[in-house]
């Protein structure tokens, strides 16, 4: 039976100031939901409608882990941030990782100012498509924990690391090669490949940091053939991990 006081715990987490109190996020819907229980990784609390439950109740019970709450279509509605609520919802414990440059290995990406939510998604989501385990990302982006983020990603959460450090430090000790993705850069289907290296994407309106881009090994750019003045961060992306990491 839920509680007045889950229903208003779980409706906090929406907030960042609550999520970083209490090391808990949310993550909601059907295909999300599927791909967290699947996994192995821990869940701290499943709150679910009745129907949904009993179609999937042998996937929900190998996390004998978490909390089950079966509530009405309305209790669930009430603690959704999504305009419309799905079936179940997960409060998932946050797992804040320290980054070792020893173990990145082939290709990562590294975010700088990245400030939409979406585009965040998207970018850990493209990063679980391509294989890229790891993204760092400077202090002032957007909460990797935001539903808007979580529900952009997609299950990303699952597989892709997400570290939180300063990047001009970051790539000053990295021993690779540095593609930092800039409006007037060198063409990107020239630029010499080198199978692995840290691509570098910036803020979605003012771009990278000067300081950032003098750090890369290769400024590259995605050539333009017709009359957009910038693509979006999250397009740019997924553009340059394809063209650079199916070399």
């Amino acid at each position: 039976m839920l509680t007045k006081a889950q229903s208003k715990y779980i409706r906090a987490l929406s907030q960042q100031k609550y999520r970083k109190e209490c090391n808990q996020f949310v993550a909601e819907g059907d295909k999300i939901a599927k791909e967290w229980l699947k996994s192995t990784q821990a869940i701290d609390m499943v709150v679910v409608t009745e129907s949904w439950y009993f179609e999937h109740a042998e996937l929900v019970q190998q996390h004998n882990e978490a909390e089950l709450i079966i509530v009405k279509e309305h209790e669930l509605a009430a603690m959704s941030s999504l305009s419309t609520a799905k079936d179940i919802l997960l409060v998932l414990p946050q797992k804040p990782k320290k980054l070792d440059l020893k173990t990145l290995k082939g290709w990562s990406i590294a975010l700088d100012r990245l400030q939409d939510p979406g585009n965040m998604g998207t970018i850990m989501r493209i990063a679980d498509w391509f294989g890229i385990d790891n993204i760092v990302a400077s202090p002032d982006c957007v909460d990797i924990y935001n539903p808007k983020v979580v529900q952009s990603a997609m299950g990303a959460h699952i597989r892709v690391n997400v570290y939180t450090e300063e990047l001009s430090s970051f790539l000053d000790n990295v021993n690779r090669p540095i593609y930092a993705a800039v409006l007037n850069g060198e063409n990107i289907h020239t630029v010499e490949k080198k199978g692995e290296g840290v691509i570098l994407i910036g803020n979605e309106s003012k771009g990278l940091d000067s300081v950032l881009i003098e750090k890369a090994t290769h400024k590259i750019t995605i050539p333009k053939l017709g009359g957009a003045e910038s693509l979006n961060a999250g397009v740019s992306a997924g553009i340059v991990c394809a063209l650079l990491t199916q070399a």
